[in-house]
């Protein structure tokens, strides 16, 4: 199977060759790999005083760099950076033109042989610590005003999503954090009115399209799972061990509905010993991997400052572990 078979297959609950692999951003690139993924000339403030000729050559190396890096982690779905001066084209109704040459030719290096994703979220967040008392007392005062809000914080996702469609863009990530630990920021009911219609419109909106969705939230989601798998993505992403979310009892609950990804323990990685960073890895691939539909991954990101021999170990378990 090619990177790409192999994604769908685990996407649409089907059993692959392997159990695929990625991860929301790789950002150790440079410590694995020697440079960044985004080269300072492309950062914003630089790549405005690129000449056109030059910006293309730079783009084309960056996305040559980008399909070796994931060819060498053997990732099956690629996630790709925003470049360009997004907030002036999204005033414009567009994608940035820098953005959708990279992803052209990030495909063209990967033969369209990988899934290409990016962020496509549109639904309320857990608010920082300026906002939350405002985003509350909203909530008690004018929950009409909130819901006009999440619906058009939600067409606005939607369109841009058709446009990532357009621009080549297979996986929708969907990022919204949800959850503390303890659980969600809001109640059940309340996640009900607020988040959960606006979220199953932006994912069905993407189906419609042939879009992949792969929901990321982080914290305990038990207390929502029913709401975010009614909601229709094909993946649940984080899964997060930090939170107790136990990769064997969501498989057992949902894991006929829904892709799983996840669970490797982001603070073993950083923190534990190699002894509790191997059986973490073992334990997602052997209660994840059964009957397909998962696919394999952190409960975060492989993060800067994450150790990258912690990182090349889980993805050795992965390779030992990963064949049906």
């Amino acid at each position: 199977m090619t990177h790409r078979e192999r994604a769908a297959a685990a996407l649409t609950l089907q059993v692959p060759d392997y159990v695929p692999t990625f991860e929301l951003e790789f950002q150790l690139a440079e410590e694995m790999f020697g440079k960044p993924l985004l080269p300072p000339e492309l950062e914003p403030g630089n790549i405005e005083k690129l000449s056109s000729l030059e910006r293309e050559r730079k783009i084309c190396e960056m996305a040559e760099y980008t399909a070796y890096v994931y060819r060498e982690l053997d990732y099956s779905i690629i996630p790709l950076m925003m470049i360009g001066d997004f907030d002036y084209w999204q005033a414009q109704g567009k994608l940035p033109p820098e953005f959708e040459l990279y992803a052209r030719y990030v495909r063209a290096f990967t033969e369209g042989k990988v899934l290409l994703a990016h962020h496509g979220d549109g639904t309320y967040s857990i608010p920082d610590g300026n906002d939350m008392y405002a985003f509350a007392y909203r909530i008690a005062d004018d929950p009409e005003g909130v819901c006009a809000q999440a619906q058009r914080m939600a067409d606005a996702a939607i369109e841009r999503n058709k446009r990532l469609h357009e621009a080549g863009i297979d996986v929708l990530l969907l990022c919204s954090d949800y959850c503390y630990n303890s659980g969600p920021f809001l109640s059940p009911a309340m996640f009900r009115q607020f988040i959960q219609p606006y979220l199953y419109r932006i994912i069905q909106a993407g189906r419609a399209d042939g879009q992949f969705t792969i929901k990321h939230t982080d914290g305990n989601i038990m207390p929502i799972l029913d709401q975010l798998v009614e909601c229709g993505p094909h993946a649940l992403h984080s899964l997060d061990p930090m939170a107790g979310v136990d990769i064997r009892e969501v498989k057992r609950l949902v894991g006929d509905k829904v892709c799983l990804c996840g669970n490797v323990h982001c603070a073993a990685l950083q923190t534990g010993t190699e002894e509790e960073v191997v059986a973490s890895a073992e334990y997602c691939l052997t209660y994840g991997k059964p009957h397909g539909g998962y696919i394999f991954c952190t409960s975060n990101v492989p993060f800067k400052g994450m150790p990258p021999e912690r990182y090349r170990l889980i993805l050795d378990v992965w390779k030992r572990m990963r064949a049906y």
